[in-house]
Order: structure tokens, then sequence, then C-alpha cells
């Protein structure tokens, strides 16, 4: 058995988004067949809890939009040009040895992960992005802000996410990891549904306001 959480949007009260863990039985393996069963089973048991409408939020989805939200597939804005957003968020940390890792925009998504000095280089103190500086609290904070800008452009054809009860990242273990492509995407819903996106976007400020004004 293993337990994944399901991120459900919340349309109403002070709390954003409400991450649901759901035990289900999990089928060992990394071939992509194995990694479809897991979500397979991820989504009846989270049907069986009332939770019908859930999508799975990564390239190994299903659905064509579930693909396409993967973050690995967004792109940033950086001075005039496109880069990953997995690719801009390693690249702005600053650690007490060293960041910004401004080079580390160029590399693919993988290869940014991967590289050496996000390891080597000590404590995470803050990010740095486009001149401006991002805290590390709240916790995904730097990770939705980017997330929430790379897919606002698309936020008419997404008005469709509304109908979907939660979103799922199969690849994401809490106990491992903190930023997790399903729940800024589970964000960005409750944001639109709630009239507060296009606010939030206006700056990061604005996005932080709204962001500690609930219980998120």
């Amino acid at each position: 058995m293993a337990e994944r959480p399901v991120f459900v949007p919340l349309k109403s009260g002070r709390r954003l988004v409400s991450e649901v863990s759901i035990a289900f039985r999990w089928q060992p393996g990394m071939a992509p067949s194995q990694k479809r069963k897991n979500i397979s089973a991820l989504h009846q048991a989270a049907s069986d809890r009332g939770l019908q409408y859930i999508l799975e939020i990564s390239s190994k989805s299903e659905r064509e939009i579930g693909r396409r939200l993967s973050a690995f597939h967004q792109k940033i804005e950086v001075s005039g040009y496109l880069v990953s957003l997995e690719s801009a968020f390693q690249g702005s940390k600053v650690f007490e040895k060293g960041g910004p890792f401004t080079d580390i925009f160029h590399l693919d998504p993988r290869s940014a992960k991967r590289d050496l000095r996000l390891r080597e280089s000590g404590k995470l103190l803050h990010f740095s992005f486009e001149e401006e500086i991002f805290p590390l609290t709240p916790p995904t904070i730097f990770y939705d802000w980017l997330y929430i800008n790379a897919i606002y452009p698309e936020r008419n054809w997404l008005r469709r996410l509304s109908k979907i009860d939660g979103f799922t990242d199969i690849e994401f273990n809490p106990e491992k990891s903190v930023n997790c492509q399903a729940r800024s995407c589970a964000l960005f819903v409750s944001l639109e549904s709630r009239g507060l996106l296009d606010e939030a976007i206006t700056s990061f400020e604005s996005f932080k306001d709204i962001l500690t004004a609930s219980d998120l």
C-alpha cells in the first residue's frame, strides 16, 4: 500500500486548496505501464472517497490536458526569451555558498534539476528571479507563482478545469518533496473560481497577500 495526495481546489472558505491523502495498492516498477496502473488505482481509491473526477497532472496522464499542464512543458519569460519553468525555478535558488545560478535557465528541465551546485552550495536561503527576491515561506509560494504565471495565458481554455474534483501527480511523494504541479494547478483553479486570479497575477506581492490571508 501507498499514500498519495489529491489536491482539491476549494471554491469558498478561508482555505484555497485541501490536501486529501489517499491510500491505494502500489504497483512497483518504473515502466510507464506500472505508473499508469498506479494512477488508475489512486483515482479509483479517490473515487471511493467521493472525489469522482480526478485529473493527473504529469507527462504520465492519460488525458492530453493533464500532459499539457505538466510543469516540464511550461515556459516562463526571462528577459524577453522563454525558458522552462523547472530551469527557472532551479536557477533562481540562492544558497549560503552561491547562487542564483542563472546559467541553469538555459538547460533542459532534467539537466537543471541534476546540476551539482544545487546540492553542494549549502543551505537554501531564498530565490532571486528577475531582480526580485522571493521568500521560502509559505513553502511552495515561488513555485506556485511560476506555475500560475506559466499557464495564465491559457486561462480561458482552462476554465474547463472547474469541473475537476481534484488533481494528482503520481510522481509526487510528500515525504520527499515540497513543490507539486498538481497542487499548483489546484491553486490556479481555486483562484479562478473565486474571481481572484487576475488580481493575484498582477504582482508577487498581491499573490503573496492572497495566499497568506488564507490557511494555505
